[in-house]
């Protein structure tokens, strides 16, 4: 069974930490950053399921590299989730339109947070994965 590997992309440095510790305490793998360009230099070394990605983000915000992952043939696999306090009413056409796959909202719900990550690193259908997650 492959361990998950999440890439979690987000300015604020608390956030990041938090997410971090309860995704490995559920036995995660996780690399972070706190800015996209770092992150697009993480990709390809680290090679994650999942990104969870922050929307707005100084410089290059989270909807732009979404776009620039999923039109990347080499990328555009990884599940990318919007991870943010900032989403309105509309906003998750606005979301799947720049390619994200998902969407966690912020602040999120410690107890079940990891759980609800591993679901969005499944997609519906996709046997492979859930095999690979170790899910049903």
């Amino acid at each position: 069974m492959k361990t998950p590997r999440v890439l979690v992309v987000d300015d604020d440095k608390a956030t990041l930490e938090l997410t971090k510790f309860v995704l490995e305490a559920a036995g995660l793998v996780v690399e972070s950053t706190t800015d996209s360009i770092n992150a697009i230099l993480l990709i390809s070394d680290f090679q994650p399921d999942l990104i969870l990605m922050d929307i707005q983000m100084p410089g290059l915000d989270g909807l732009e590299l979404s776009r620039q992952l999923k039109s990347e043939q080499t990328m555009r696999h990884i599940v990318v989730v919007a991870f943010t306090a900032f989403a309105m009413k509309g906003d998750e056409a606005k979301l799947r339109a720049a390619g994200f796959d998902g969407y966690i909202a912020k602040p999120f719900d410690v107890a079940s947070f990891a759980q609800t990550v591993l679901s969005h690193a499944c997609r519906p259908g996709d046997s492979r994965m859930q095999a690979n997650l170790g899910l049903p």
